[in-house]
């Protein structure tokens, strides 16, 4: 059971956009027109990622009069991309290394 909610998260996290609504969203919660502007991103494809983040529950989304607020859940999400981040930092500087020997 854990296997496959974790297999769906990550699944939900495969795409770059919804990583980049998810790290605009550590400045605190947007509307879909903050991240669209933020992002460069159509509005329609903004709202389809946010549904998708939504389905693992990692944004909620808050109305206030006419708009609607997202904001991540749970802060141990950064945690999570930030280890990604590591982790591709580690496997470039391996890279180069590597490719620095072979000069």
């Amino acid at each position: 059971m854990v296997r496959h909610f974790k297999a769906e998260l990550f699944r939900v996290l495969s795409h770059a956009t919804r990583i980049r609504i998810l790290d605009a969203l550590r400045e605190g919660p947007l509307t879909v027109r903050d991240l669209q502007q933020r992002l460069s991103v159509e509005q329609s494809s903004v709202s389809q990622h946010l549904a998708a983040l939504r389905t693992k529950d990692l944004v909620e989304a808050r109305r206030e009069g006419t708009s609607v607020w997202y904001a991540v859940t749970d802060p141990a999400t950064w945690q999570l991309l930030d280890i990604a981040r590591e982790i591709y930092e580690r496997q470039l500087t391996s890279n180069r290394a590597m490719l620095e020997a072979l000069r």
